[in-house]
């Protein structure tokens, strides 16, 4: 079940006087923006307007997916009181709105929860907008809208380069230090069992025996693909307090206003092929094999679930045949063309492509302890380290991070280039690969800023491939 994340704000200048509402959704795990509302109302009270965004917002969630889960986050303690059910309402002219919200959603689905003014900057900027365009004789436009240029916070970082790992951890702090709402940044969810693709059985078999390696006194490395082993400010504020100064803004995770929107590379794994279930080693020195019909079913739903989402402006495919063809059907129902890019390939696993596990166990035992434990270690036959694949990715990411600054951009790869993204992002060691598991056609999430920080927003979402 999706989750979204909604803010809403309203005021009058005047109260009542000249009103207006904003409203913003949020995808609850990555923090994207998934749809605005703004409008001017006339003339109106500062509760009305308030209620006239919540509605706003609750019906963009809707038209988005109306079996998510919602919560709901307001400056307005009365709104968000009422709509819990722990005040009553009495205001004739607030009872309908409050009907017509609860009739949006179940009330299991959504949640309510008061936020101090300082966190609600987004819809506020909005509903200021809106107001202000009212003022000109004119209704609010999207396309003109700065609202989210306007309210980034300006938080201090560490520099460093792209994936710094500081740069999550200084983000952490501002976050915690903020209050902010652990409800706005909730954990991605874990797959069902039942999605769990048959590779992490092989995965599991390779954690048992780097950790063998490491009591010898190794590092484990990575694991590989399929069978892996892994394979502007407005003249007042928005509520109750209208005429209030602007206060510093501060939003968590995002961008300072210098910095702009990040650039956010969306990770999808290839759906699956033949090889997937025999847990046969397949990286880009193999055959190439192309989906199968499930992995060709897992292509289509996740092509749906990123059309409902709305938010992918490129797409870039790894060479291989496995993921041109993912690429190809998501970008298709998505209207968009694929550019390939080399640097996005699975591992070459040398003479191993085409073995299970415990063939390669069996054949090359020495070559692959030595695999297992170092990360300059090359398969059998020669291949490629998992030190030579990281820095081959390294140099990918700072490619399109520097060609698609600001957008969203969807990277179709393999098991190996993405857990090394997500790796570097965090500033991990080479063997905390062992520690992630990554199911086919699952979606992961990662925002480069213009100062060269990043941040790990999804990992491992597979909620699309339910039924």
């Amino acid at each position: 079940m999706r989750e979204f994340i909604v803010e809403a704000d309203g005021g009058s200048r005047g109260n009542p006087g000249p009103a207006g509402y904003g409203a913003v959704v949020r995808d609850a795990a990555t923090g994207e923006t998934l749809a605005e509302a703004a409008e001017y109302l006339g003339v109106a009270t500062n509760n009305v307007a308030e209620y006239s965004g919540l509605l706003a917002g609750l019906r963009a969630a809707r038209a988005l997916d109306p079996a998510a889960r919602v919560h709901v986050r307001m400056d307005s303690k009365l709104v968000v009181e009422q709509m819990s059910g722990r005040w009553k309402i009495k205001h004739p002219a607030m009872k309908p709105l409050a009907t017509e919200a609860r009739s949006l959603f179940p009330p299991d689905q959504v949640t309510y929860e008061w936020i101090p003014r300082e966190q609600n900057k987004h819809a506020d900027r909005l509903a200021n907008e809106a107001m202000d365009a009212g003022a000109k004789g004119e209704q609010w436009s999207a396309s003109t809208s700065r609202a989210a240029l306007d309210t980034p916070a300006a938080v201090p970082e560490p520099s460093g380069p792209p994936g710094d790992a500081a740069a999550g951890a200084a983000r952490a702090r501002a976050a915690l230090a903020e209050g902010r709402s652990a409800a706005a940044a909730r954990p991605a969810v874990a797959p069902a069992e039942d999605d769990v693709e048959a590779e992490d059985d092989v995965e599991a078999e390779a954690v048992r025996e780097a950790e063998a390696v490491r009591e010898a006194g190794g590092t484990a490395a990575p694991v590989p693909e399929e069978a892996a082993p892994a394979g502007e400010q407005p003249p007042s504020s928005a509520g109750e307090e209208a005429s209030a100064a602007p206060t510093e803004q501060h939003r968590g995770w995002s961008a300072a206003p210098d910095l702009g929107a990040p650039a956010t590379l969306v990770l999808l794994r290839h759906g699956e092929t033949p090889l997937t279930p025999q847990k046969r080693f397949s990286g880009s020195g193999g055959t190439d094999p192309s989906l199968s019909a499930a992995g060709r079913e897992q292509a289509y739903r996740v092509a749906e679930a990123l059309a409902r989402r709305g938010t992918i402006q490129a797409v870039v495919s790894s060479p291989l045949a496995r993921t041109r063809e993912t690429a190809e059907i998501v970008a298709a129902r998505l209207g968009l063309d694929v550019a390939v890019e080399e640097g996005l390939r699975e591992t070459d696993f040398g003479a191993w492509e085409g073995l299970t596990f415990g063939e390669v166990r069996e054949r090359h035992p020495d070559d692959l302890n030595a695999w297992l434990a170092d990360p300059e270690a090359r398969p059998t036959g020669g291949g490629e380290s998992f030190a030579e694949t990281a820095a081959r990715i390294a140099a990918t990411r700072d490619k399109l991070v520097a060609a698609h600054a600001g957008r969203t951009v969807l990277l179709v790869s393999h098991v190996t280039p993405i857990k090394t993204f997500v790796r570097l992002a965090l500033g991990a060691p080479p063997e905390s690969l062992f520690r992630m598991e990554l199911s086919a056609a699952s979606l992961s999430a990662v925002a480069y800023y213009a100062d060269g920080n990043a941040s790990v927003r999804l990992f491992n979402d597979t909620s699309h491939l339910r039924p």
